[in-house]
């Protein structure tokens, strides 16, 4: 049984999806670990150390969590969680498992529960997602770095482009280049008139 609460992000500052520990069933269905009977640890790592851990005991439709947290005085507290699942048809075959969060007065149905002292829905940790506490000049960036990633380019607009994936078809090259071409202008657009901006500041104080 693993410590949750002793890395960065779980005390304090700005709270984002990205600043919480999630546990996305869909994952736990795609690796086969839904299996009623099974007991297995769930880690998360940051910069290529364990950070946090949990044991998940797999029943019939929940799961058991068996984790600690920390409390007051350096402390840990033992905490078990029972979170129910269920399965819903998808419309072109097979089925989709969703979460019901733990928390009294919820059950709302959610892919994702985030963890500190509990793991609830993001709606009940009152998270939100970290694309919406980014920056307006950062988006465009963020969304041309996605695009660059889907065609195996080095990150970064101030970077080469690159060609088209090899098995990739011109029609979807073509149509992601245009879409990369569009945030990458407006990404620059944005960063000259920052520079412009701050450049006036600089003026107005006197500093040339």
């Amino acid at each position: 049984m693993g410590g949750i609460g002793s890395g960065r992000g779980f005390q304090g500052g700005k709270i984002t999806t990205s600043n919480m520990l999630a546990l996305d069933a869909r994952k736990l269905h795609r690796k086969g670990l839904l299996v009623p009977g099974r007991t297995f640890d769930m880690h998360w790592k940051l910069n290529g150390e364990n950070q946090a851990a949990i044991q998940i005991q797999v029943e019939f439709d929940y799961v058991i969590l068996n984790y600690r947290y920390p409390i007051d005085n350096g402390a840990w507290q033992s905490m078990e969680d029972r979170i129910y699942f269920e399965w819903t048809d998808c419309h072109f075959g097979g089925q989709r498992v969703w979460f019901r969060c733990p928390q009294e007065g919820c059950g709302r149905r959610t892919a994702i529960v985030y963890g500190d002292s509990r793991f609830l829905c993001r709606h009940c940790h009152k998270l939100v997602y970290a694309c919406q506490r980014e920056k307006d000049d950062y988006r465009p960036i963020r969304q041309a770095d996605a695009i660059r990633k889907q065609l195996g380019w080095p990150n970064g607009i101030a970077n080469l482009e690159g060609g088209k994936p090899k098995g990739m078809h011109w029609r979807t090259f073509y149509k992601l280049k245009a879409r990369y071409d569009t945030h990458a202008n407006e990404a620059w657009a944005l960063i000259e008139l920052r520079l412009i901006q701050m450049e006036q500041r600089l003026l107005r104080k006197g500093i040339s």
